[in-house]
């Protein structure tokens, strides 16, 4: 984030700067100001980007004839050492520089002299900034796509694993029917399923290029920006120069996906963090994932899922930022858009992080299968089925409702549910209630019955659990 403690020492400073831009001021600017404008503290991790756009800028102006290829060859050996001495540590990073790229240029051209000052010629910072982040956003979408991918290819094995395991399906946090274990899991597949498709299509926008736009206007050199943008992957270039070095459109709709991603993660942290309480005890989560209490010895900790459930509100506070940043800018490139890059890095490491620490738990949990089905055998979950029994016997459903709510009665002010009743029992609300009625009492006969499409059905689990294994690994291959 910002570097407060820098400016803290610039503040200390009398110290006046000159900047590589300085021609038209008549005097330097103020040290503080230096500081305060500056963004290479955060923007330097974009390094890679500047330099692959650099180069392939590079190549391009010596393809249209605007560089020569002595100077491409000296531009490109220069920005690769560049990037060694960067990987390396060697760098030296420079506040009064301000940014990644007049860091990166000042050290290209002090090594290799008047070449390194015609690599910003058709450029300017505004395209080169806006392609930089497009670049990097680019790269860190594919990254989180791949552990989204293992994500989901954790849950779906479990699913097929857990297809036959009995838990109470809830609404309201109440005990409503009994579901599967593996459906439950399917369930949580599908939620990510649509965050990974919505990256997927928010990347599309990502990859169109802003460099050849230069400062708002385009350039009256001769550029070729299809090919640059061939260079750099890009599908093609921005249509418009007004819109290329204005649009943050793109890195809104990341964070606005990236905080939708983040509410499905915080949901299944809820889950996490009641079932693996006492009073649930539904999973144990592997240790790895857990801390202890500094005065209780007996406590075990979901310090991941907690975690995960709180980092939402800091992206969903970085969405609102970007939104906010952008509400009144008139066009084209302003300021302000500095403040773009700290809520977008941010957000990439919190939802990587994130991430990554459930696609290595999902697959260590430990379901505890006998207490999941006790769960079940409490809170009535059967009720519907009995309803259901009752409508297949010529009951309206809505005179099923009424006699099960009788039943359900009767069980609550003895301590009984249904399945425990005398069959005679159950004849006192209905006489059409017979002896079978006790197969569809059955946790098992109820989510068998669930035998349709999207179902809890194990056989159904079984199937959807495979096909969301396909679908992993289909987009793995790709």
């Amino acid at each position: 984030m910002a570097s407060f403690f820098n400016l803290t020492e610039y503040l200390m400073s009398d110290t006046q700067t000159n900047k590589t831009w300085g021609g038209r001021f008549t005097e330097s600017t103020d040290a503080f100001v230096a500081a305060f404008t500056a963004s290479v503290d955060f923007d330097r991790r974009m390094y890679r980007q500047d330099i692959a756009g650099s180069i392939a800028h590079a190549r391009m102006l010596a393809r249209v004839g605007v560089l020569s290829p002595q100077d491409c060859e000296a531009i490109v050996q220069g920005l690769e050492t560049i990037r060694a001495e960067i990987e390396r540590g060697e760098f030296v990073w420079s506040v009064e520089l301000e940014d990644v790229h007049m860091n990166i240029e000042a050290r290209l051209t002090a090594r290799i002299g008047d070449a390194g000052k015609r690599l910003h010629t058709g450029r300017s910072r505004n395209d080169q900034v806006a392609t930089d982040i497009r670049l990097y956003l680019r790269d860190a979408i594919d990254i989180l796509l791949g552990e989204i991918a293992r994500l989901l290819g954790g849950l779906a094995t479990m699913a097929a694993r857990e297809a036959d395991t009995i838990m109470p399906g809830f609404t309201h946090l109440q005990v409503a029917q009994p579901v599967t274990f593996g459906h439950h899991l399917l369930a949580w597949f599908e939620m990510l399923k649509r965050d990974y498709e919505r990256l997927v299509d928010a990347r599309k926008r990502v990859n169109v290029m802003p460099l050849g736009a230069a400062a708002l206007a385009g350039t009256s050199y001769p550029l070729d920006r299809h090919y640059t943008a061939q260079l750099l992957d890009f599908a093609g270039p921005c249509a418009n120069s007004l819109d290329a070095v204005s649009d943050r459109d793109f890195a809104i709709e990341f964070t606005a996906a990236a905080a939708l991603l983040m509410t499905h993660l915080s949901r299944m942290a809820e889950e996490l963090v009641l079932w693996s309480s006492a009073q649930f005890d539904f999973v144990d989560l592997p240790d790895r994932f857990c801390t202890g209490s500094s005065i209780m010895p007996q406590k075990k900790n979901p310090d991941v899922p907690e975690l995960v459930r709180g980092k939402v509100g800091r992206v969903n506070g970085h969405l609102i930022a970007l939104l906010t940043l952008m509400k009144s800018q008139p066009l084209a490139y302003n300021k302000d858009n500095q403040e773009d890059k700290e809520p977008l890095f941010d957000t990439v490491d919190t939802v990587l992080g994130c991430l990554r620490a459930f696609a290595d738990m999902i697959p260590a949990l430990r379901p505890k299968r006998d207490r999941m089905l006790q769960a079940a055998r409490r809170g009535f979950a059967t009720a519907t089925d009995l309803a259901d029994y009752l409508v297949r016997k010529g009951v309206p459903f809505r005179d099923a409702h009424e006699i099960v709510g009788k039943a359900v009665r009767l069980g609550v002010d003895s301590g009984r549910d249904l399945a425990e009743m005398s069959l005679a029992e159950l004849q006192q609300f209905s006489a059409l209630i017979e002896e079978d009625v006790f197969l569809v009492l059955s946790l098992e006969g109820s989510v068998a019955a669930r035998d349709v499409l999207g179902g809890t059905a194990p056989n159904r689990v079984r199937e959807a659990a495979a096909l969301a294994q396909a679908w992993v690994a289909e987009v793995v291959r790709s």
